[in-house]
Formats: structure tokens, C-alpha cells, sequence
């Protein structure tokens, strides 16, 4: 009897293993389909946060901004992005590359050098950025942009190091490597045919001239991607730029709707430009002698009113008030002045600040000390300035420099945002006329509106001029690759 027992008992224990064993099979496929459905999730993620939404919503996303930096800034716990997966490739060689110009000049040519490198599949030492141009502003790389992000952000296409290698470290120390300034508006042959065989022979290649040095048009569709994504996603200001930059716009913000007005009537402008419009013969002599000063700008007997008429100068403080005023612009409405000291000082503004009476700057916005870390870097103040710049209601330029045309393109990329384009030839031939009693203030007015009503940052394609790139539209004004499909009806604005 004993032993019957004994061998049901066997018996049972086994149909429970058997009983047991698909349960547990079953409950391990379940949890390794959920880790792998956390898997995918976290990666798209991560794809998301490297092109921002509009990989998921469309080209030009209409989310709004302003809420998602209202998020950002409620949440109290760090968000933790997964890096995206490093491309593997065989490495050509060392690039090394030194900008030149100012901030937006540079900030082009670090977009431009990336997607070189990652099309020659080189690795890229992080930029040098200018300190010998006339802003003589010592900021390094680090300084202005988080090189860090920068790395990482853009790790699935290029590798990039701070630094190179010891062993090519100490090559370049002693010499022993080619330098060269690669040719202007070049296509991505150029940089395959002539340019990667000496990085492959050299082992490191520095070029020692970036600005304009990839065309603006005929490239494939992934490589102008390429470019917006370094522009737009891994280029971030440094943190402490960042949060100075969103203090200002809160600032702003508490009091309405505001301008951000480039006015690029600087000392080094009009001395480069040879623009003395409304300038006394002091002024006139001091902007010579700056012109002559700099080996490097090559024009040096300028005829000021044949350029003015040309459209080629920026407009002058009580030009720009006309036209603002004729525009209907409000006249409460908060200007922030973008740019460094105004030639001529609160003289020369006083017909703006007539006009306009809640004219403000960085300076005035806030305290002394807040400044104290960029004060004397013009490209860290450039920084805060585009910052602002992106977040206004409208933006003004006066010119077609380099931070008007950047600042034009990424607010085009954050879903077409005001950015009123003057015509200068059209404009300064009408201020003429008014000011000389030909055109009442209405006729002049109504000609301003109407000439610009096209001209306000909406979707267009840029102007395609073969042969002629200066003369063509800028890519980074203009990055229709990565924006809206122009063959789909345009929104309203």
C-alpha cells in the first residue's frame, strides 16, 4: 500500500513538471517580447530627439515651441536621451579645420565640414574658431556650443574627436602635414576626387578656410539633410548661454510681443562696406582709416552713395525707423536690438528711439554681472543675440549678413516664423523720394506694405543662378530640403 502511494506521488510531481514548464516558457517569451518592444521604443526615441519632431509629424512641424520650452523647464528630473548608435567605418584619415569670420559665418562652415567629413568617412577634430578676425575674440569651440552634444548628437554619422591622437598629435606639432583652403561653392566630387587622396596620403589634413566652401545647390537630398541636422540639432549653445538666452526672452515676454531688430550699423560693417550714408566727415575719415587698417578687405576706394543706391548698405537708424513706421509696425511695440555698439552712438538713434520708444538691449535687460562671463567675446554675446532672435514675434534684419540670413533660415525650419526681408535698393530710393517731398507719407507707406506683403519669411524655393552662387540664394537662408514640400499647398501664416 505504502509503495502505491509512493507512486502516485511520482507520478503526480511529473504531470506537474510538464504542467509547469509551458507556463514558464510562455512567460519568458512575454517578457523578452516587452523588453524588445522597450528596445525599439527607446531607439525611435532617440531617432526623435536627433531630427526633432518633424521626422515623425512632417516637414515644417507645427509644434509650439514656446510650450515645449515651458516643459522643459516644469520638469525637475533629468532626462535621460539614449545616444544613437555609432557608425562603424574604415577611417580615412584626420580632419582638422579652422573657421573663419564671425559666429554665423563659422556656425555655416562647421555644418558644411561635418557632412565633408562624414562623406569622406574621416574622423573630424572638433573646430577652431577664429580669433584674428577684427572681433579678435578668443573663445574657443567649447565657449559658444556644447561640445559634448556635438559629438554625441551626430556620433551616427561622423566621428568626431576633441583632439587628435597623441602619435598625430605630435606629427603636427613638428609639421608634418598638409594645409590647405578647400575651393569655394564646391560640389561633394571636389571633396571626394581632390580632397579625400590627401587626407589619405597625409594621414591629417587641415583646412584653413571653411566659409562658403560647399555649394548651395545641386546636392543630393541626404546631404543638405545632413547640414540642417548639424545646424539645427547638433550645434546647442553652452548651457549657461542657453539659460541666459531664455532669461531675456522671459524678460520680454512678461511684457508683450517683441521685435528682435538686427541692426547692423557697426563700426566694422560700415568701415568693410565703405557705407557713410548720414556719417560727418570725422566718421567719414575714422572708417577709412579702419578700411586701410585690414590688409584682408580687399576693396579699398568705395563710392558710399553708389553703394547705398545699390542696395549694398545696411540701413542707417532713421532709415530703419521710416521703414519700420511705414511697415505699420506699433509703435509700443518692444524692439531688441541685436547687435554690438551702434556707430554713432545714442545720436544716431534717436530717430529710432522717437519712433520707437521701448527700444532695449541685452545690456539694459539685464545686470551688469549676468554679462560678466561673455563680456569682451562677441561671439558669445552673437550667441545670446540669435538665441533671441529665434523666439521673436517678428525679426528685422537691415542687412543680408551672415547671422540675417542663418537666423532667417532656422526660424523658416521652426515653422516659417515672421522674418520681414527688406529690399534696400527699393527701400532707400523710396526714403529719397519721401524725404525730398516727392511721395506723401501715405503713398510712401502704402508702397513699403505692399512691396514687402511677399516678403515675409513664408515658403518659397531658393533662386538657382548657375554659375553665379553669390548671387543665388543661400542654402542655410533658405534649407528647402528639410522643410515643408513645396509641391503641397502652403499654410497660412
Amino acid at each position: 500500500m505504502n509503495v502505491k502511494l509512493l507512486g502516485e506521488s511520482k507520478v503526480e510531481k511529473l504531470k506537474n513538471s510538464f504542467v509547469s514548464r509551458p507556463r514558464m516558457s510562455l512567460w519568458m517569451i512575454r517578457a523578452v517580447t516587452v523588453l524588445l518592444l522597450w528596445s525599439c521604443f527607446v531607439h525611435l526615441m532617440a531617432l526623435g530627439e536627433m531630427w526633432g519632431p518633424r521626422l515623425f509629424k512632417g516637414w515644417p512641424s507645427c509644434f509650439n515651441h514656446h510650450q515645449l520650452s515651458t516643459a522643459a523647464e516644469m520638469t525637475s528630473l533629468p532626462t535621460k536621451i539614449a545616444l544613437p548608435p555609432k557608425r562603424v567605418y574604415v577611417n580615412n584619415g584626420y580632419l582638422m579645420v579652422s573657421c573663419n569670420g564671425g559666429l554665423n559665418q563659422m556656425r555655416a562652415a562647421i555644418c558644411d565640414m561635418v557632412t565633408v567629413a562624414r562623406y569622406m568617412n574621416v574622423t573630424l577634430i572638433v573646430p577652431e574658431l577664429d580669433k584674428t578676425s577684427f572681433w579678435n575674440d578668443p573663445s574657443e569651440f567649447k565657449d559658444i556650443f556644447d561640445v559634448d552634444h556635438f559629438i554625441s548628437s551626430l556620433r551616427d554619422e561622423v566621428r568626431i574627436l576633441k583632439e587628435l591622437p597623441p602619435r598625430l598629435k605630435k606629427r603636427v606639432e613638428l609639421g608634418v602635414y598638409h594645409e590647405m583652403p578647400p575651393i569655394s561653392w564646391s560640389n561633394m566630387s571636389y571633396y571626394q576626387n581632390q580632397i579625400l587622396p590627401l587626407v589619405k596620403k597625409h594621414k591629417v589634413l587641415h583646412l584653413n578656410r571653411t566659409d562658403t566652401r560647399l555649394a548651395n545647390n545641386g546636392l543630393p537630398v541626404e546631404v543638405q539633410k545632413l547640414r540642417c541636422r548639424v545646424n539645427f540639432n547638433g550645434l546647442k549653445f553652452t548651457p549657461q548661454i542657453e539659460e541666459l538666452g531664455r532669461r531675456v526672452v522671459k524678460i520680454l515676454r512678461e511684457k508683450g510681443p517683441f521685435l528682435v531688430l538686427h541692426l547692423r550699423y557697426e563700426m566694422d560693417m560700415l568701415a568693410f562696406s565703405g557705407c557713410s550714408h548720414g556719417c560727418n566727415p570725422e566718421e567719414e575719415e575714422e572708417l577709412t582709416r579702419m578700411r586701410y587698417a585690414y590688409p584682408w578687405w580687399k576693396e579699398k576706394v568705395i563710392n558710399s552713395e553708389l553703394k547705398r543706391k545699390d542696395g549694398l548698405c545696411p540701413l542707417t537708424p532713421e532709415e530703419t525707423a521710416l521703414t519700420l513706421t511705414a511697415l505699420g509696425i506699433d509703435r509700443n511695440v518692444q524692439i531688441y536690438i541685436a547687435a554690438g555698439e551702434i556707430y554713432g552712438g545714442q545720436r544716431r538713434m534717436k530717430a529710432l528711439t522717437d519712433a520707437f520708444p521701448n527700444v532695449v538691449r541685452k545690456e539694459t535687460l539685464l545686470e551688469s554681472s549676468d554679462l560678466d562671463f561673455c563680456r569682451n567675446h562677441s561671439s558669445q554675446m552673437a550667441a545670446l543675440d540669435y538665441l533671441v532672435a529665434l523666439e521673436s514675434d517678428i525679426f528685422v534684419p537691415t542687412n543680408d549678413g551672415n547671422m540675417a540670413r542663418v537666423v532667417e533660415g532656422h526660424r523658416r525650419f521652426l515653422g516659417f516664423k515672421k522674418t520681414i526681408q527688406l529690399n534696400r535698393r527699393f527701400l532707400v530710393k523710396l526714403i529719397d523720394e519721401y524725404t525730398e517731398g516727392l511721395l506723401s507719407w501715405d503713398v510712401f507707406s502704402s508702397t513699403v506694405k505692399a512691396f514687402h506683403s511677399t516678403r515675409m519669411g513664408s515658403p518659397k524655393r531658393r533662386l538657382v543662378i548657375p554659375n553665379r552662387p553669390k548671387e543665388e540664394d543661400y542654402f542655410y537662408a533658405n534649407p528647402q530640403e528639410c522643410l515643408q514640400l513645396l509641391d503641397e499647398p502652403l499654410r497660412v501664416i
